[in-house]
């Protein structure tokens, strides 16, 4: 498997300064990032670590539960997964940490029932290599599927 890269630049301090992250091996984007506008509830148009792990962890997850739907019998239609990641102060070691991740996933789903669905779903949470990266983190699952 390849080895992807982004990097950021990043110009000044951490209040006034700020940067761009490049996602370097897709080179599908460059993305404005500040701490004032990471912390703030409007990101204003820039991007934060904590949304680029929740976009790949979402995708990642996406990815995982799809394979796992096929592996007990059933066949994906749609997923549609959200991570919310959450930023807080590090109480223990100081300045801040990754608080939380919260995985949201509807789907539609051929030859699964409810209880299939989330067996597979609550698979993809433990499987998916994002997720296994992220052990330090809490992340909880609300899976379902839509009618």
């Amino acid at each position: 498997m390849p080895t992807r890269t982004a990097r950021t630049a990043w110009n000044g301090g951490l209040q006034d300064g700020s940067g761009q992250v490049e996602l370097s091996s897709s080179k599908v984007g460059t993305y404005d990032v500040s701490f004032p506008q990471r912390a703030a509830e409007d990101a204003g148009g820039t991007t934060s670590p904590e949304e680029l792990i929740a976009a790949a962890h979402s995708a990642c997850y996406a990815m995982q539960l799809s394979a796992f739907i096929a592996e007990a019998g059933g066949t994906p239609q749609s997923l549609e997964v959200k991570a919310d990641v959450s930023l807080g102060p590090d109480e223990t070691a100081g300045g801040f940490r990754l608080t939380g991740i919260v995985l949201t996933v509807r789907g539609e789903v051929d030859g699964l029932d409810a209880t299939g669905f989330e067996n597979a779903a609550q698979k993809a949470k433990a499987g998916c290599p994002v997720s296994k990266a992220l052990t330090g983190v809490e992340i909880t699952l609300d899976a379902a599927l839509e009618s």
